[in-house]
């Protein structure tokens, strides 16, 4: 095997479509594949890869580089003064739990309004010169990309949470191009892989300057989008925009909505509906998962600077405008937070290390208890995988192995399956072969209840 394929067989199945590699190699480009996944791509003249260049693009991938979350979050926030840690959520100087009061960014976010808020507060403080995030594409097969944002009217343009793919290295390339202080925000595996460039560029190390970390249960596929549309009315190649998470205020705060814009009998729509109305919608169940999301093992984001996600407690999601967890590391925005509150700009609770990992609950059991089931699997076939902070174990009980078991059949096949009915032009023969996958699902979960509910008559 020359050194291409080398490379090419490494990323197979655990590749998070970051863009880090094309960041590193000009002779890699990142292209959407038909599963609606960002892929590297390399040069059809390239005939091998240099070890070096081949040691290059190991270094930067969290799934294959040498150098764990651990190591790069001790160098970072292990001598800050008064840094706590905790195993599952990393290093921390305050935990909080709470929205932005000023302004209508709590309106426009997915929760809280502190992502676009934070961004805000940095360029306000002079201590930023742009913003590297999410925003709307115009004119293009993809509906969103990273951008540059260089104003608070742009950045504010840029809020929501978005399950649909991006990747950063035209972006990154125009950092370069363009040297100044910026912030960017992104999922646990796009902050570390930046983490490793920056250690490797020191160029996008002088101007990255703040990293913002979002929790999220994995990445999806532009499949996702496309089949929530399409359960919506809109057939796929006809959707324009989408927001995941419309807030519906006469519900709580994780019973949201979905709303799409595109076009309906040639007549441009937008339609509302719940998400739980629709398939695909529980998370568990991890339709158009990206396959690289199973084997991180970062819940928290634990390299960024700051961390939020959503406060997915009875206590706050009761709110239906939404609340965050914040995780705060850094102490430059340690102090704009502390600014904030005595300024009655935030409203936040002090929260305890135990209500952030409960927030969390679900996300933990998958991405940290069970890792190691998954990495047993591959290990007992005889496959590579990445070494992680989890070590392979078949140490789970039998209905959370068969829960594993069908949330690896539903990554696999469904897209298989997706990709038939887009040719068929029917969505209903999608739904029936996603049916059987979901009964068994949910089976596993009756039985698990089931067996909970014995457990508890016994100890009686």
């Amino acid at each position: 095997m020359n050194s291409k394929n080398k490379y090419d067989s490494l990323l197979n199945e655990y590749n998070s479509g970051t863009g880090i590699a094309a960041a590193v190699n000009n002779n890699i480009e990142m292209v959407l594949n038909g599963d609606g996944e960002f892929f590297p791509r390399l040069n059809k003249d390239i005939e091998y890869f240099s070890e070096q260049e081949l040691l290059d693009l190991k270094n930067v991938n969290c799934f294959t580089s040498d150098i764990n979350e651990d190591d790069v979050a001790n160098k970072l926030f292990k001598n800050i003064e008064n840094i706590k840690y905790n195993h599952s959520i990393g290093y921390f100087s305050e935990l909080y739990i709470g929205h932005v009061v000023e302004g209508n960014y709590r309106e426009n976010g997915s929760s809280g309004g502190f992502g676009t808020w934070i961004f805000k507060e940095l360029f306000s403080n002079n201590l930023i010169d742009g913003v590297i995030h999410v925003k709307k594409v115009q004119n293009s097969e993809l509906l969103f990309e990273y951008g540059i944002s260089n104003s608070i009217e742009e950045i504010k343009k840029g809020a929501k949470t978005k399950y649909y793919p991006v990747e950063y290295s035209k972006v990154l390339k125009l950092v370069k191009d363009n040297p100044g202080r910026y912030a960017i925000i992104g999922l646990p595996n796009y902050i570390m892989n930046l983490r490793l460039l920056a250690e490797q560029d020191e160029q996008i190390k002088r101007c990255i300057k703040f990293y913002i970390g979002l929790v999220c249960g994995h990445q999806k596929s532009a499949k996702f989008a496309e089949f929530i549309a399409w359960q919506c009315g809109i057939n796929p190649g006809n959707l324009l925009d989408i927001n995941f998470r419309k807030k519906l205020l006469d519900k709580p705060a994780n019973s949201y909505g979905v709303e799409v814009t595109g076009l309906k009998n040639g007549k441009k729509v937008t339609i509302v509906k719940p998400m739980k109305e629709l398939i695909g919608s529980n998370w568990g169940q991890g339709f158009f998962k990206i396959r690289a999301s199973d084997f991180s093992d970062d819940v928290m984001n634990e390299t960024a600077d700051l961390t939020l996600g959503d406060a997915w407690l009875p206590d706050y999601t009761i709110d239906s405008k939404g609340n965050n967890i914040i995780v705060v590391r850094n102490p430059e925005l340690s102090q704009i937070i502390h600014k904030a509150i005595e300024n009655n700009k935030i409203c936040v609770d002090v929260a305890t290390e135990e209500q952030i990992i409960k927030s969390q609950e679900s996300h933990f059991r998958h991405t940290r208890d069970e890792l190691g089931y998954r990495l047993y699997k591959k290990k007992k076939r005889n496959e590579w995988y990445p070494k992680k902070r989890i070590n392979p174990s078949n140490n789970l009980d039998f209905t959370r192995k068969r829960i594993q078991d069908i949330r690896e059949k539903m990554c696999i096949e469904l897209p298989k399956h997706y990709k038939i009915a887009v040719e068929k032009n029917d969505l209903t023969y999608f739904e029936r072969k996603s049916k059987h996958l979901i009964f068994c699902y949910q089976s596993m979960y009756r039985v698990m209840n089931l067996q909970k509910k014995i457990k508890k008559i016994n100890k009686r």
